[in-house]
C-alpha cells in the first residue's frame, strides 16, 4: 500500500507538470491527469489544452485506447475533481466510470457549482475516490481559475514601468522607453496569458498604444487578449487600437465594480491593467488588486507624473504594503511581483462566475 501510495504522489505530481501545459488563459481550468494501471505503471497521460477540447480525463482515456491499453481497474491521477456536468463536452465521472476506472485522486475540489459534485457521483457508482492530495500545489496552478470561481470577478494584475524614483514619464510627458527591450519583451508574454487588458481613456489618447500581445521578432502573438478602454472618452477612429488584435471593448465608465461585473460576464478570469496612473488608483482604492507587477529601471528623473495617483494615504501608518513573491532580474531593469497585504476583496456568489466550457 506504501509503494502503491508513493506512486500515486510521482503521478500527482506529473499530473501538476501536465496541467501547466495548458493554455494559462481562457474559460477553463489547466488540468493534467495520469492513469496507472493496478501494478503502478503509467498507461496514459493527459490535459486540457482549452475550452471545446476534450478534459484531461478524457484525453488520458484516449491516449490509453490509441496505445492499446485498457484502463479497466486503473486509477486516474487528475489536478481537479472530475467535472459532472455536460458543457461542450460530456462529464469526465462518466467517461471514468464507463472506461471502468476503479480509483480516483485528485487535489482540487471544483468550486464551480454547475460542474461540482464529481466525487459524489464517482463515489455512488462504486469508485474509491480520494481528494486533497497535493492540493496547495493544485491550487498554484489553478489560482486564476479558482480565484475566479470563488469570487465571480477576474483576478486582477496591475502592472506598471517605473524609474527608480517612481515616475512614469518625463516632465515633458515623454515615456518611451523608460525600461529595456528585455523588459518590454518579458511583458509582452505576460500579456499573452492574460484575457484581458486595461487602460484608461487618458492612456488611449495620449499614448495611442495597439495592446497588443507580441513575439520575440514582433510579430502577434497566437493569443491575443481583449483590449479594454475604460472612461468616458471615445475612442478616436485612427486610433492603433483599432488594428490588428484582440477585440476592442469600451466600457463608459469609472466604477471598479462595473468594469469587472462586464468582464466577468464575458468569461475574463484573468484582468492586466496597464494604464494610466488614475486607473491603477481607481483598482487599488477598490482593493481589487490581487497582484502587482513592477518593472523598475535604473533611471532617475527627478520630475514626471508618478506611477499610481492619489490613494488617499495621508500616512506612512496607512501605506498600501505589498508581500513580495517574486524579484527577477530582466535585462538591466528588475521585476518585482507583490501581492496587496491589505486588502479587501468584493466577492459576488458563485451564480455570477464565468462558466466552464
Amino acid at each position: 500500500m506504501a509503494d502503491g501510495h508513493q506512486r500515486e504522489m510521482v503521478a500527482m505530481d506529473r499530473a501538476l507538470e501536465l496541467a501547466v501545459l495548458g493554455p494559462a488563459h481562457g474559460p477553463n481550468p489547466r488540468v493534467g491527469c495520469v492513469l496507472l494501471a493496478a501494478d503502478g505503471r503509467t498507461i496514459a497521460e493527459g490535459h486540457h489544452a482549452g475550452a471545446g477540447t476534450p478534459h484531461a480525463e478524457a484525453a488520458a482515456l484516449a491516449a490509453a485506447r490509441a496505445s492499446g491499453a485498457d484502463p479497466t481497474g486503473s486509477t486516474a491521477v487528475v489536478t481537479l475533481e472530475p467535472c459532472a456536468h455536460t458543457g461542450r463536452t460530456g462529464p469526465c465521472t462518466d467517461a471514468l466510470i464507463a472506461a471502468g476506472v476503479a480509483r480516483v485522486v485528485y487535489a482540487v475540489d471544483d468550486p464551480n457549482h454547475a460542474a461540482a459534485g464529481g466525487a459524489r457521483r464517482l463515489a455512488a457508482a462504486g469508485v474509491d475516490v480520494v481528494g486533497g492530495v497535493r492540493r496547495d500545489e493544485g491550487e498554484r496552478v489553478l489560482r486564476i481559475w479558482l480565484h475566479a470561481l470563488r469570487t465571480g470577478r477576474p483576478f486582477v494584475t496591475v502592472k506598471i514601468a517605473t524609474t527608480l524614483d517612481g515616475r512614469v514619464a518625463a516632465a515633458d510627458g515623454s515615456s518611451r522607453w523608460i525600461t529595456s527591450p528585455e523588459a518590454r519583451q518579458h511583458a509582452h508574454r505576460f500579456r499573452a496569458t492574460v484575457d484581458a487588458l486595461a487602460i484608461g481613456t487618458g492612456t488611449a489618447l495620449v499614448d495611442d498604444p495597439a495592446l497588443t500581445a507580441r513575439t520575440a521578432d514582433g510579430g502577434l502573438d497566437p493569443h491575443q487578449p481583449l483590449r479594454v478602454v475604460v472612461g468616458h472618452r471615445p475612442v478616436p477612429p485612427a486610433a492603433r487600437l483599432h488594428g490588428p488584435g484582440g477585440e476592442l471593448v469600451t466600457l463608459r465608465t469609472h466604477d471598479v465594480a462595473e468594469v469587472l461585473g462586464q468582464l466577468a460576464a464575458r468569461e475574463v478570469r484573468h484582468l492586466l491593467v496597464e494604464g494610466g496612473p488614475r486607473l491603477a488608483a481607481a483598482f487599488l482604492r477598490s482593493g481589487t488588486v490581487d497582484e502587482i507587477h513592477a518593472y523598475v529601471a535604473p533611471v532617475l528623473l527627478g520630475a514626471g507624473p508618478a506611477a499610481v495617483a492619489d490613494l488617499g494615504i495621508e500616512s506612512i501608518a496607512d501605506a498600501l504594503r505589498l508581500h513580495t513573491r517574486q524579484v527577477e532580474v530582466v535585462g538591466p531593469d528588475l521585476l518585482i511581483v507583490g501581492e496587496p497585504l491589505r486588502r479587501t476583496t468584493t466577492t459576488h456568489p458563485p451564480a455570477n462566475a464565468p462558466k466552464e466550457t
